[in-house]
């Protein structure tokens, strides 16, 4: 069974796409790796066949920037030799998301366009639910629909099915 994922991308990522024209463009690839800025998918637990939804903590708002179905992760150190030409190419392409040490590269057929006008509804923000070994929670510093800190974003983390399934109904409902 798939899981789904969140990885939390930064105000400053998120300006540099919109302004570079990345806006529409729908993801192919994401970059892992060792750091907190830049967190690693295989430790998170994440295989092909999951999704990962892109957010972004904006105003005291969520928003859904996309989603993308992995197909592969490979190490960084290999994409020259494993990528064919198109894959590298894109791996060119999408270099703004590659901040920070990158230690994996996450591939995907690709996936819905990347939009940052997406905001999770409040209802829906204050009933968002993780799930790990140790069990489900919901997000933490939400206060009366608003999301008042994104400190328990910062990561990669799985979703409860219910939860993935709005966020993918959210993100298809706009037009992917």
């Amino acid at each position: 069974m798939s899981n789904s994922y969140t990885t939390l991308w930064t105000n400053d990522l998120c300006r540099e796409l919109d302004r570079s024209g990345y806006a529409g463009r729908r993801l192919t690839m994401l970059f892992g790796g060792p750091h907190q800025s830049l967190p690693s998918f295989e430790r998170a637990g994440v295989q092909p066949g999951d999704r990962i939804y892109p957010v972004r903590a904006f105003r005291t708002r969520l928003h859904v920037l996309g989603v993308m179905e992995v197909a592969r992760i490979i190490p960084y150190e290999d994409a020259g030799a494993e990528l064919h030409d198109d894959d590298y190419a894109k791996l060119l392409d999408w270099k703004p998301l590659k901040s920070g040490c990158v230690t994996e590269v996450i591939l995907g057929p690709p996936g819905s366009p990347l939009t940052f006008g997406t905001v999770v509804p409040a209802d829906l923000l204050e009933r968002l639910t993780f799930t790990s070994r140790r069990g489900e929670r919901t997000l933490r510093y939400v206060d009366d629909g608003r999301l008042v800190r994104s400190v328990s974003l910062q990561g990669i983390y799985r979703l409860t099915t219910a939860s993935a399934a709005e966020l993918h109904q959210l993100v298809v409902g706009n037009g992917s």
